[in-house]
């Protein structure tokens, strides 16, 4: 059966159709070219070996990218997945490099797996053009004996952000060869940087350039991005120099068909719908059955392996090889996952399960069908996942199947929120103070700060006096020069609060190495007593050594898995602004946000019934950063007129609506805010919701929500009244467990109150 008859198969099933809530079908479109001749100066060697690939025109927006990189400007490229974005910046490069040997090119890729996955790529090209152009990956797994070659002889160098930042910048008097003839600079998947990551990377790229001035080279910048509503801009702010867009895909597209489908209700009075893991379990049948090869997303760790467990189990059913069935996901050792891009690229792995991790344009082949476990948390990824799937020719499918979560049933039942409404800005805060002060220290490691010199355009001098006033930097001849012992790259992650990390140790025989994880992770995954999964199989984690960051685990079958408990409580350092806002007040600061995991539930395969808990001891994780906060009358109850026990069941439903409803009008990803309620904060002695960038320092979000909160809150009361529940479920205000018995009505008078209805 093709897929064709398959989707027509299950067009015509009652029980598959009542539950879709939008089938858009979008056409295939054939492709739009420019011959070479209209990209004056492409080396004919460069266009030969191209033919020899069989590319003997380009695409439009390849032609457009390279014209704009001729006249020496930056170009930000934006277009979907497997539309040619790598020969838009690998032509001009490569055909400078023919031009001028001497030159030099730096790529940065978000994750080690895309660094490899391009140089294979580019290698290949360049193997075809027969021509001495070395390019090298330098990484954490780089050996020591080969760097040496890569710095002296690089042509082209494939990094990372991390890599870049801890072992080139620091260290670029070795690297005088790159630094000397840099050229290119090459900013790959784009949107990928937003939030904290994306803060720290500007200021790496601000290193960059003052490094590079001193060696008198201004390289051109090229970037590359999925579609987000505002590339240029993040181009711009990431890189602090004005971007040509180029946004018109030429590339040609097979007809797609994207379905959203809500499961059905199991439990009408308290909201409850049919688990969307066994949804995905019992949609990926009708794939399995009929050899179609697809790849199933989900939001965590624990259901990427939840539904590798399900699905290897509805293999066995159908007699195919469980190895044909994969999860992939972070935490896996690097060989691992190549061994699964290998064999998904083959064709002989028929279903992958993953986390976003294959979201990036990893070659993974083209995949015929991609099953989204929920929504992604933005427009913009659950597009990128859509477009794992799809030969240029030929037809693919996605379906996205919700959640209970409220933000997946606004979605699902507001498909026109979906398809019509521009993907998410990225945003980016390069001034954040903590980040910035990071990079200065960084900075002035590398080279010394002239008096007048300016790194930002926010606090440069403040910060550089106050670091000599602290005995960081030493200022003579007007001049800041670095005298700390410490190295400061080193103590600066890229990427999370803490930069290290939990191994995990399989100790059922012999011990051994089999993942790893990141420490704020580690006290939801591999807490004591948890259920660790991986590919499927199940271990319980006998010792979490917090000191030595080793988790110790050994293989066991059981009928369950773990979800941890946390605690967050709250603490207000600042006040920056207040405001009132209808009968109540509305302020953001600077807050302490503290977590820790309490402990877990034990959670049934297949029915996903609560069959135990147990307690963990673990010690707090702390975060500085900012917030947006409601602050109601202390005679909140009276006012609504609730009974006083109800007020706790209003704010938390509240907050849970808010936590994933604001997102959508902050055009974030819901794990960048986080919401947290309090029946009187220690703070102002009032009932308060705060809402917090989940991100230290802060990004922007909160602040952005205090200008202009109405668009959540109307969005998070629409979501209330339309959900189909009696008295609150987790498609709307949460768990009745969690929230209680009135939590919708509660909630709903709660909203309309600040609204002023």
């Amino acid at each position: 059966m093709t897929l064709e008859q398959l989707l027509d198969y299950l067009k015509n099933r009652r029980e598959f159709m009542e539950n879709v809530t939008r089938w858009e079908t979008i056409p295939a479109r054939e492709g739009q070219y420019e011959d070479f001749s209209a990209c004056p100066g492409v080396d004919e060697r460069l266009q030969e070996a191209l033919r020899q690939k069989g590319i003997r025109r380009l695409y439009t927006h390849q032609a457009e990218t390279f014209r704009h990189i001729s006249e020496g400007k930056n170009v930000v490229l934006v277009t979907p997945t497997a539309s040619g974005k790598t020969l838009g910046y690998n032509l001009p490069v490569l055909n400078e490099i023919l031009r001028d040997p001497e030159a030099r090119a730096l790529y940065l890729f978000p994750t080690k797996a895309l660094s490899q996955d391009q140089y294979a790529e580019l290698h290949d090209l360049i193997t075809l053009l027969g021509e001495d152009i070395r390019t090298y990956t330098f990484d954490g797994d780089t050996p020591v004996s080969a760097r040496q070659a890569i710095r002296r002889a690089g042509h082209i160098v494939i990094t990372n952000p991390d890599m870049l930042h801890q072992g080139i910048l620091p260290h670029h008097t070795i690297w005088l060869k790159l630094f000397e003839n840099l050229r290119y600079v090459v900013i790959d998947e784009l949107h990928y940087y937003r939030g904290v990551f994306g803060s720290h990377l500007a200021n790496v790229i601000r290193r960059l350039k003052r490094i590079a001035r001193f060696y008198n080279s201004n390289p051109r910048f090229i970037c590359c991005s999925a579609t987000i509503s505002n590339p240029r801009e993040l181009a711009e702010k990431i890189v602090e120099e004005p971007f040509e867009l180029v946004d018109n895909n030429g590339a040609p597209r097979g007809r797609k068909h994207f379905i959203l489908y809500n499961p059905p209700i199991v439990n009408r009075e308290l909201g409850i719908r049919r688990s969307v893991l066994n949804e995905v379990n019992r949609i990926s049948k009708n794939f399995l059955e009929t050899g179609v090869q697809s790849i199933v997303f989900a939001r965590s760790r624990v259901r990427v392996e939840v539904l590798t467990r399900y699905l290897k189990e509805q293999a066995r059913s159908l007699k195919i090889p469980e190895k044909r069935i994969r999860g992939y996901r972070g935490g896996y050792l690097p060989l691992e996952r190549r061994e699964i891009e290998q064999g998904l690229r083959s064709g002989e792995i028929l279903g992958v399960i993953s986390t976003n991790a294959l979201e990036l344009g990893i070659d993974i082949g083209q995949l015929d069908v991609a099953l989204l476990a929920g929504y992604p948390g933005s427009i913009a990824s659950a597009w990128q996942q859509a477009g794992r799937a799809g030969r240029r020719s030929k037809t693919s499918a996605a379906i996205m199947i919700a959640s209970s979560s409220p933000l997946d049933q606004y979605i699902i039942n507001h498909p026109e929120y979906f398809f019509e409404k521009s993907p998410e800005n990225g945003i980016v805060d390069p001034n954040n103070l903590l980040i910035l002060m990071s990079h200065l220290k960084c900075a002035a490691f590398e080279l010394p700060f002239l008096e007048d010199e300016i790194f930002s355009p926010v606090a440069t001098r403040e910060i550089l006096d106050y670091l000599t006033d602290n005995k960081v930097l030493h200022k003579s001849g007007g001049r800041y020069h670095w005298m700390s012992e410490i190295y400061p790259a080193e103590e600066v992650s890229l990427r999370s609060a803490s930069p290290d990390n939990v191994v995990i140790i399989d100790a059922t025989e012999e011990e051994r190495v089999i993942g790893e994880t990141d420490l704020f992770s580690a006290q939801m995954l591999v807490h004591q007593e948890a259920i660790y999964m991986h590919e499927s199989r199940q271990y319980h984690v006998d010792t979490l050594d917090w000191e030595r960051k080793k988790a110790y685990v050994r293989q066991v079958e059981v009928d369950y898995y773990t979800d941890a408990i946390t605690k967050t409580d709250i603490k207000v350092l600042n006040v920056d602004e207040e405001k009132p806002y209808g009968g109540i007040g509305l302020a953001y600061g600077e807050i302490n946000v503290n977590n820790v995991t309490t402990g877990y539930k034990k959670i049934k395969l297949f029915t996903h019934e609560n069959v135990g808990a147990g307690r963990v001891y673990l010690p707090e994780q702390e975060m500085a950063t900012t917030a947006a906060w409601l602050e109601f009358p202390p005679d909140l109850a009276a006012l609504l007129s609730l009974p006083a026990s109800d007020l706790s069941s209003a704010l938390q439903a509240v907050a849970n609506l808010l936590h994933h409803i604001a997102p959508l009008y902050l055009m974030c990803d819901p794990a960048d805010l986080r919401a947290a309620p309090m029946v009187r904060s220690p703070f102002s002695e009032k009932p308060t919701v705060y809402l917090y960038d989940n991100y230290p320092g802060g990004v922007g979000l909160s602040f952005k929500l205090f200008n202009d909160p109405e668009p959540s809150l109307r969005g998070a009361l629409e979501q209330v009244e339309r959900c189909e529940c009696e008295s609150g479920c987790p498609s709307c205000t949460g768990p009745a467990l969690e929230t209680g018995e009135n939590a919708k009505a509660n909630a709903a008078r709660l909203l309309r109150f600040v609204l002023g209805k």
